[in-house]
């Protein structure tokens, strides 16, 4: 935003022009949340830079609109006793005293100021972001404004992404300025994820069930309703044909009897993937379409080594998880070996925890750049899990998608998303595309469940197809 407003004020457009809109923006959703001017009441605290002068703009249009406005300036410092008087008699509350550049801690007046908004009985409109708030991460390292709604310009800045800027920013209202963000270079930018962006590849006329294969990997002793959950999702997300391998003939007899075909796998005599059970997968895995593995294997050593090599060797595009990605945690080099076989890069899906593994650090409070840094080092998809969902490719592209929510804090979930990627990668979505849109389907289906927080995988299966209707039809989903 730094570098489009620069080239904005470039390109002809004086600074003083971009604050007079930026203002006359936020007093026009003040009126909106006002409910109209008549007898309304207005708090408006302004710090020193361009985010106190759109606060000051919006002050003086809502006062010439008969708002009484009662309008404080954290330069000339506050008078503590009329500032409380004046939240008292308020409808509403315009922080204007910080915006995306804001670094470090609220302390002093501005902290004051948001403790008071706190307290205080009336909503509070935030300026570009809430102030205390990270515009980069999104970070809160203390006191922070918790905005009912905040109106920011040009575009959505990542503070108002990622928790817990997301949660105090409210409602977040993207009003245009004039300001061209599409003149920043592509390698810069952040986009969220959209209905418009989403691939949702359907069956041709002429289309077998193997041309839509899908192969799972995964199981272990207690574990084999990962790989299941799996493969029942990618059935639900475009597979003709689901195989689940599994370690063994006893797990594969257990978990047979539905319309996905179970296939035993070389297992050791504990039960876990051996092996040689890589030879067994890559043995004819050009039938598939997409591949789906880590869902429940454990982390028996030799089932790391067998992971390690199918995902080194196996041609076809495939998504690791859960405890295939904590085998490449250990040795990477299957990955480098996959792109140097002219594969295409390997869609990796870690939650928190698995992420450090891989990085060997933890993810820190910038999780666009960890993805991206991730997603470099691995020359692979990284799908880092968690509020606000990022997907990163080697070459820096990234995208956040933002229909997670903490419903999907569940067993089994994050198995479900594995099959839903497999499916789409089998339909003939590009791994990028498989892995962005899966997200979605994934977040928006979770809220097609009607479960509320009490969801489970098996809920989350059966949404599948209703959310897989409605994205494909064309509705906005939060009409449907």
């Amino acid at each position: 935003m730094a570098e489009a407003d620069r080239r904005t004020i470039a390109g002809g457009t004086a600074e003083s022009v971009l604050v007079e809109r930026a203002g006359a923006a936020v007093a026009r959703h003040a009126l909106r949340m006002l409910g109209g001017a008549y007898g309304r009441r207005v708090v408006v605290v302004c710090g020193k830079g361009n985010n106190g002068a759109d606060g000051g703009v919006a002050a003086h249009r809502l006062r010439a609109r008969g708002v009484g406005v009662d309008e404080f300036a954290l330069a000339g410092g506050i008078d503590e006793p009329e500032f409380h008087r004046a939240l008292r008699r308020s409808h509403l509350a315009v922080d204007a005293m910080f915006g995306t550049g804001f670094r470090g801690a609220l302390d002093g007046e501005g902290a004051e100021v948001a403790s008071a908004f706190a307290a205080a009985s009336i909503p509070t409109l935030a300026v570009d972001i809430p102030s205390g708030i990270d515009g980069l991460t999104g970070e809160a390292r203390g006191a922070a404004v918790r905005a009912r709604q905040t109106v920011t310009f040009a575009a959505l800045k990542p503070g108002v992404l990622f928790e817990p800027g997301r949660s105090r920013a409210g409602r977040v209202h993207v009003v245009d300025i004039g300001i061209d963000v599409d003149s920043v270079p592509r390698r810069a930018q952040l986009y969220v994820l959209e209905v418009g962006d989403l691939v949702l590849p359907r069956r041709t006329p002429d289309g077998h069930k193997w041309s839509t294969a899908v192969f799972v990997i995964g199981g272990s002793p207690g574990m084999t309703g990962a790989p299941l959950l799996a493969g029942h999702a990618a059935a639900r997300s475009g597979a003709g044909m689901v195989v689940c391998g599994v370690p063994g003939i006893d797990a594969a007899n257990r978990a047979g009897g539905s319309e996905l075909v179970i296939r035993a796998l070389p297992a050791s005599s504990e039960g876990h993937l051996d092996t040689d059970a890589a030879a067994a997968v890559l043995d004819g895995v050009d039938r598939f379409r997409g591949i789906a593995i880590g869902p429940g294997l454990g982390r028996d050593q030799a089932t790391q080594e067998a992971v390690r090599r199918i995902v080194a060797e196996c041609p076809i595009p495939i998504v690791v998880d859960a405890d295939g990605l904590n085998a490449l945690a250990h040795d990477p080099g299957a990955l480098h070996a996959r792109r140097a076989s002219g594969f295409a890069p390997a869609i990796l899906t870690p939650h928190g925890g698995e992420f450090e593994r891989l990085a060997g650090a933890p993810v820190g409070p910038d999780r666009v750049a960890a993805a991206r840094d991730l997603a470099a080092r691995l020359e692979s998809i990284v799908l880092l899990k968690g509020p606000g969902t990022v997907i990163a490719d080697p070459d820096g592209r990234a995208v956040v998608n933002r229909t997670d929510g903490p419903a999907l804090a569940a067993a089994g979930t994050g198995d479900v998303l594995t099959g839903v990627i497999s499916g789409l990668l089998a339909g003939g979505a590009s791994p990028f595309d498989a892995a962005a849109t899966g997200a979605h389907v994934h977040g928006r289906a979770a809220v097609e469940a009607g479960t509320g927080d009490e969801l489970t995988a098996t809920d989350l299966i059966g949404a599948l197809h209703p959310t897989l209707d409605i994205l494909r039809s064309g509705r906005d989903p939060r009409e449907a």
